[in-house]
This record gives structure tokens, sequence and C-alpha cells, in this order.
């Protein structure tokens, strides 16, 4: 009788004790604010949405509450060298779909389910869009927009991928709680093409990389020189040879610009580059123009900073990071008018209009070394591009994270 006695006791006692730990897990996930990301880009593209994905989630991991978890969703591990470019965090988790050979299928529509097995609160689609049924799981939705240019110069792209780009953005603005625009450029884009009302959209500029924020010493700057041949003074562009991109129209300058002077063009090559290497064959400029892909993202800083200017001649850009990497590298820079250029590289760069090869050259000629002001209008862009540094664009984000959870 006795035993039988203690028996219930205890049994009581373990009953109390597994309510309590019940309850204590369920506040522990009450207080904890989980958010998920779409990391495809993040372990897939070497830069545009990889790098924005990267930087974005390392300064957020820096600033974030210990009860806050963020959690990327990607289909598989992609690329090592990238994931490897994501801080070693307790805030930060991969997360993989349990069957990789749906993957497509996954990212577009079954990772809900996964979301809310994991508890996310607020989901963030990185690269423009969400997957469907997120607004009917009640998980809060953010998206970044960073350019409608399958919208507005359709001509760049396939004319079924412009289609499918657009019915996506189409049902991603009406489903998605908040949307944030790479710049005021992008928001006008939303607005208007997309019938958006501007009250739904925050503009949050991007970051650069934690790799610009140091300069490069002499003996790294050496080897990168060596290694990649650099010549001794020289012009540099970053980013993908493509027409958009318009880089044949500083190649063209050139031929205006002093013998001594170099053009170097960094990265990912198209069927364009083909077009303006002709150019350069046919107008015997082989020796002043150089063709560099897979850059390390080790060596662009200090690529950048050998340089005495960048030119980015782009016809359309969402932001143009290449400008804020520049500048910071302390160059002055010449780009293009038309879309969100000036907003980016602020006043003291100097603006072309993207067919103007005269105007490139004569831009290019007053920002070499000993030109009046260089010096002045390198140091009035850095103190102009401030307002990208990270921590001030995580913490923007970090507001309308907590806009949609009070």
């Amino acid at each position: 009788m006795q035993n039988s006695s203690i028996k219930k006791k205890r049994s009581i006692k373990i009953c109390v004790f597994t309510r309590l730990f019940v309850s204590l897990q369920n506040n522990i996930h009450n207080s904890r604010v989980n958010i998920g990301f779409d990391a495809k880009r993040i372990v897939c593209n070497g830069s545009g949405l990889g790098n924005y994905g990267r930087t974005l989630i390392n300064d957020l991991s820096e600033i974030v509450d210990q009860d806050i978890m963020l959690s990327l969703y990607a289909p598989d591990e992609g690329r090592e060298p990238l994931r490897a470019q994501v801080k070693d965090s307790k805030r930060i988790r991969f997360v993989y779909p349990e069957h990789r050979w749906l993957k497509a299928l996954w990212r577009s529509r079954s990772i809900v389910k996964d979301l809310q097995r994991d508890h996310i609160d607020i989901y963030h689609g990185l690269s423009g869009e969400l997957p469907i049924g997120i607004r009917q799981s009640g998980i809060k939705s953010v998206v970044t927009i960073h350019d409608l240019i399958f919208m507005r110069n359709p001509e760049y792209y396939h004319w079924w991928d412009a289609k499918i780009y657009a019915a996506k953005f189409h049902k991603t603005v009406k489903e998605v709680d908040r949307i944030i625009a790479i710049s005021e450029c992008t928001k006008r884009d939303i607005v208007e093409l997309g019938g958006v009302n501007p009250d739904r959209i925050d503009v949050i500029y991007q970051s650069y990389g934690a790799t610009f924020r140091y300069p490069a010493n002499d003996e790294k700057k050496q080897e990168v020189k060596a290694r990649y041949l650099l010549p001794p003074r020289y012009i540099i562009n970053v980013g993908t040879i493509e027409e958009r991109k318009n880089i044949l129209l500083a190649v063209k300058a050139m031929e205006l610009l002093p013998k001594d002077l170099s053009l170097v063009i960094v990265g990912r090559s198209t069927s364009y580059a083909q077009q303006v290497k002709h150019y350069v064959d046919k107008h015997h400029l082989g020796d002043r123009v150089l063709f560099l892909h897979d850059v390390t993202n080790d060596d662009l800083p200090a690529i950048y900073q050998m340089a005495e200017v960048c030119a980015y001649p782009s016809r359309y850009e969402g932001f143009g990071i290449p400008v804020i990497e520049a500048i910071h590298s302390g160059l002055p820079v010449v780009a293009c008018t038309g879309s969100c250029l000036e907003e980016a590289g602020g006043p003291d760069c100097l603006y072309v209009n993207p067919d103007d090869v005269q105007g490139m050259a004569e831009s290019i000629c007053q920002l070499l070394h000993g030109a009046e002001g260089r010096e002045q209008r390198i140091l009035r862009a850095q103190d102009y591009i401030r307002r990208f540094e990270g921590n001030n664009v995580a913490e923007q984000v970090l507001r309308v994270y907590k806009s949609l959870i009070r």
C-alpha cells in the first residue's frame, strides 16, 4: 500500500515536471524570433545577388539579439567557397531539403512546409521572389527587389525569361507583407510597373562586402599585380561582361586617352564579350585592354586600389555596387546617366550619356592622377557612401522585421 502511494506521488511529480518542461520549451520558442532566408544565391552566385545575401547575413549576425535565429534555406550546399564566406555563428544555420532531386519544386513551393515545421516567423526572399503559399501559411514575408530590368528593358533577356520574371514579380508583390527596394530608382519602377502602393516599400541601399573595408598592403598588391599581369596604369571596370553593362563605351574611349593608360575589365564573360573583343582586335587595342575572369574576392580589392579611375558605363542598374566598391577603394568614378548610378555614386562622380564616347574620354581625363580637384572629389564621394555601410543597412532591415512581429 505504501509502495503504491510512493509510486503515485512519483508519477504526479514526473507529470508536473513534464508539463513544466513543455511550458518552458514553448516559452523559449515564443521568445525567440526565427527568420528564414532564400539562400540559393548565397551558396551559388559569386557576385551580385550572392554578395548581397552574404553581406546582409554577416552584418545581421553581428547585431541581432541572442533570441533571433537566422535560417538559410538553400536547395543544396552549392559552392563551398561561397558558403565559407558566411560567418560561423551560433545565430546562423543552413537548411536543405530532405529530397534533393526535388529542389526546384522545393524552393518554389514545398519549402513552406519546412518553414512551418521550423516555426519560422518571417521569411525573406533575397532575390525578388517568394514561394507559393507563403501568405496562406501565416508566415510574415519580406522580399528584396533589386531591379525590374526584365520589364524596363526586356530586350536584354530571352523573351520567355522576361515573361516568367514579370509573372513572378506581379505575384510576389500581391502576397508579400513588406518590400525592400535597393534604390529610389527601383522603388519608382516597382510603383510604376507593379502598381504597388509606395507605403509598402522600404528603400534600403546595398552594402559593400567586408573585404573592401581594409586597404591591401604593398606585398598583397605586388602579389596580385604579378598574378594577373596588371599594367602600370589602368582604368578598372567590374561586372558581368554583358550588353546592358555597355563596357564597349569605355573601350571606344581608350582611343582618345593617353597611350600608356590601359583598361582592365573584371567579370564573367558572355556572348557580348566576343563583340567587345572583336572591336579591340579590329582597332589594335589588344595591348591596352585586359580581360580578367574568375578573380577571387580576396584579390579584387587590391585590383581596385591599384587603378586610377573606375569606369562604369552601364545603361541600367538597380543600384550599381561596383560604384560603391570603387569609391571605398579610393577611386574616382565615371558612370552613365539613365538609371540609379547618380544615386549610388553621389554628386562628386562624373556622369555621361551611355552613348557619348567623347564625354567618357573627357571625364576619365578629368579624374586621372594629377588632375585638379581629383583628391577632393574622392574624399567627398567617400563621405557620401557612408550611408551604405554594412551595419546601417542591417539595422534598417532588422527594423523592417521587427515591424512585422509587434
